[in-house]
């Protein structure tokens, strides 16, 4: 099977999606005649031509609002924010049009839209660039949210995304636009909704999602030299979770640490911990334990982002902490 990067990944599920359904198109800044900010659409607007690969002013709220009203006219937009620190100036459109367009109407208007763009930190970018809205978005009754870790989980979500109903935040990482990973060549979709055992395990269940899933199996890895067995699982979607996948590993294991890139108040994290503490009790061994971005706006000083994200030895002490070891 052949290796392509992140970006081409989400580039060719695109594409393929463009060529089967002529009402899907691409808008935001920079997407057209400069290939992309971070060339996921790098040669799109020489196949697919400026009607359908849309370059916009630096105007979020205006943008998104043209492809709400596009997708709930027949049309299936896929509109990229440079990163998802800028959706803020298009929330309005997002939370209080395309969430809630289908209940409104009563059903007589649906809102197929996909909302993609980076997340999180891409390094030295200080506070304003460098959030995590997973959990905002997550929080939104209508919404759906995919957040993928490789390459073949983002094209096989990004298509099953283009092709849903309903609006569909999907969010990715600059830092990892670059990275490789097998994709076969034909066509497969991956439904939203369903998470994936990315390791299996006996000991500790491990449970992340997008790049903090580095962190996770580099953990699992350190851990089982000290023989510690970690289960990893990819939530790939937070809104709607896998709740299923994840009750039924900790059956098995007895223990859940969480590892997300958000701030730890009203996360994702906090809600798996309730979860699964509130379905799966009688199987705990310990209570689930968190490791989540600490809470500050992030820093710009290199050893300060790396003293609040969560990283592989947080993860370990975590990890320990579950099964009553010394960390």
């Amino acid at each position: 099977m052949r290796s392509i990067q992140f970006r081409e990944a989400l580039r060719e599920a695109m594409s393929e999606e463009m060529r089967r359904d002529r009402s899907v198109f691409l808008m935001g800044e920079e997407v057209a005649e400069y290939n992309g900010a971070y060339k996921v659409s790098q040669g799109m607007l020489d196949e697919f031509g400026p009607e359908r690969i849309i370059d916009t002013p630096i105007a979020e709220l205006g943008f998104a609002g043209i492809g709400v009203g596009a997708s709930m006219n027949g049309l299936r937009p896929i509109i990229e924010f440079m990163t998802f620190n800028f959706s803020l100036v298009a929330i309005d459109q997002v939370i209080n049009s395309a969430a809630k367009m289908m209940s409104m109407s009563g059903g007589q208007y649906s809102c197929p839209i996909v909302f993609r763009g980076p997340t999180g930190s891409a390094g030295m970018l200080s506070s304003q660039h460098s959030q995590n809205f997973e959990n905002w978005y997550a929080n939104t009754p209508g919404l759906k949210v995919v957040v993928p870790s490789n390459p073949y989980d983002a094209k096989g979500l990004l298509k099953a995304s283009i092709r849903d109903n309903d609006p569909v935040i999907f969010m990715e990482s600059e830092q990892m636009y670059g990275d490789k990973g097998e994709v076969p060549e034909e066509e497969y979709i991956i439904p939203i909704g369903v998470a994936d055992v990315k390791r299996e395990g006996s000991d500790v269940t491990i449970v992340s999602f997008g790049k903090m899933m580095k962190v996770a199996l580099a953990a699992a890895e350190e851990l089982a030299k000290d023989g510690i067995n970690a289960e990893v699982i990819d939530l790939r979607t937070v809104r709607p979770i896998d709740y299923k996948t994840l009750v039924e590993s900790v059956k098995k294991t007895n223990r859940m640490v969480v590892v997300e890139e958000a701030w730890p108040l009203a996360s994702i994290s906090a809600e798996l911990a309730y979860h699964i503490q509130s379905n799966a009790f009688d199987y705990m061994d310990a209570p689930v334990k968190r490791v989540t971005c600490r809470d500050v706006p992030l820093p710009y000083a290199p050893t300060l982002i790396d003293a609040s994200l969560p990283n592989v030895e947080r993860t370990i002490e975590a990890v320990k902490k579950v099964m009553y070891k010394e960390a």
